[in-house]
């Protein structure tokens, strides 16, 4: 009899990818909560989508046997409000708060690891001398407490561009901190986190020299293991963008195991169990120092069809088998390709989409290239400011996902697909051709 596996958020991407888990027989998966009210929603009512995922699973007539979510917040804050509900197994929504409140995690990484966190503090960007408030150094990082994709994430160089910034963030900021100052009212806070609520920023200093990586992992029963280590590569004029991941690692060995070991000591400092958890990290190879930039209670959906191409399965393998209780099944080095990469299709000038690839080209890349897929984000006719979640520089017409058997190969790849997945952008109105 197959488990009952309710996905947060089931998307076409998990939709492509879940069956090709190892045993995928023993799993029934099944939809919980509709992906334009969780994910892509303009803003969210926690509490409601507590008592809307609730009611769907009182009325499935089966048993519930794990409940499961790739997406950041508020799906991350979901899960383990819903397993507490349910009985199942999962961390607590403290453990969770602990990485997905960027001030709260930072202060708890400090106690753990602090030779690898910057100077930070937290910033009321509603303070009307928030300016006069700034207690580290120029220049710095401003972020939400929550919010991911560097959304309304700023490089500032000093007190104007600081003046500069803050409407924006201010204008922006509810989308995250209103669900967040929900779920946060559901604990009882520590006292140093207890006045830092949603519409607050964290600022720190910056620790962007070198490369970036993410550690993906997972606990289970107090226990830490490894998934595989993704490197980040980031654009060269707007630090904040993501550009692609690649999968393996090329980072040495000895600087990964040291990743790992830093990631085992703060998952158990955090309390954080029975879940996968991704951290991301900065390697200086000048001065062979690692920063730790964030904690993510989830795996990233954007890696796992990087373990798909390489190691056989997509990690999803390792958060559903978690869920379940049993010790994952996840294949290692068994996929068709030695590398593989997740490009971002991006573009920095904003305007009206054009044109995008046809059904055709992308069906023509897709076979040309055996376990190539495409997925875009836009459509003829849209503006690009109508794209949610991006980033503050660039806009992500789409991804691309595909494998090499060695890293130029990869690259060359990259490079004909594109080719093959032509977009046209023009200007917005008033703005010339």
């Amino acid at each position: 009899m197959a488990w009952n596996v309710f996905v947060i958020g089931y998307d076409d991407l998990s939709r492509r990818l879940f069956p090709r888990l190892r045993h995928v027989e023993d799993y029934a998966f099944h939809d919980l909560l509709p992906l334009d009210e969780v994910v892509l929603a303009d803003s969210f009512d926690f509490d409601r989508l507590v008592a809307d995922a609730l009611a769907e699973l009182e009325r499935f007539p089966g048993r519930v046997d794990a409940i499961v979510g790739a997406w950041d917040f508020p799906t991350s804050a979901l899960l383990p409000v819903l397993h507490e509900a349910l009985g199942l197994r999962g961390p607590s929504l403290t453990a969770v708060l602990k990485c997905d409140h960027k001030y709260w995690s930072r202060l708890e990484q400090a106690r753990v690891v602090p030779e690898c966190v910057p100077p930070f503090q937290a910033l009321d960007p509603f303070d009307p001398h928030a300016v006069e408030r700034i207690e580290i150094d120029y220049p710095f990082w401003i972020k939400p407490v929550k919010a991911h994709s560097s959304q309304l994430g700023f490089h500032v160089r000093n007190a104007q561009q600081l003046r500069e910034v803050l409407p924006r963030i201010r204008q922006g900021i509810g989308t995250y901190g209103k669900p967040l100052a929900e779920v946060c009212a559901h604990l009882d806070l520590p006292e140093d986190v207890a006045g830092i609520g949603g519409h607050h920023c964290i600022l720190e200093g910056i620790i962007s020299a070198g490369r970036q990586c993410t550690v993906e992992g997972y606990v289970q029963q107090g226990e830490v293991h490894l998934t595989g280590i993704v490197d980040s590569i980031r654009d060269t004029l707007h630090r904040s963008v993501l550009m692609r991941y690649e999968y393996p690692s090329s980072l040495p060995d000895s600087v990964q195991q040291r990743m790992f070991e830093l990631s085992r000591r703060v998952m158990r400092h955090i309390g954080y169990d029975d879940a996968p958890f991704n951290i991301e990290f900065y390697h200086d190879d000048k001065s062979d120092r690692i920063w730790l930039l964030e904690i993510n209670s989830r795996l990233s959906r954007s890696h796992a069809a990087l373990f798909q191409l390489v190691d056989g399965a997509p990690h999803y393998q390792v958060m559903v088998d978690v869920a379940l209780g049993m010790a994952p099944r996840m294949p290692h080095r068994e996929g068709r390709y030695a590398v593989a990469a997740k490009q971002m299709l991006r573009v920095f000038q904003g305007g009206i989409v054009r044109r995008v690839p046809t059904a055709e080209e992308i069906r023509l890349v897709e076979e040309a290239y055996p376990g190539t897929f495409v997925e875009l984000n836009v459509r003829e006719g849209m503006s690009l400011d109508s794209l949610l979640h991006q980033d503050s520089f660039s806009w992500e017409l789409g991804v691309l996902f595909t494998g090499a058997d060695s890293y130029r190969g990869l690259l060359e790849r990259i490079r004909l697909c594109r080719e093959g997945l032509p977009f046209v952008i023009s200007p917005p109105a008033g703005q010339g051709a």
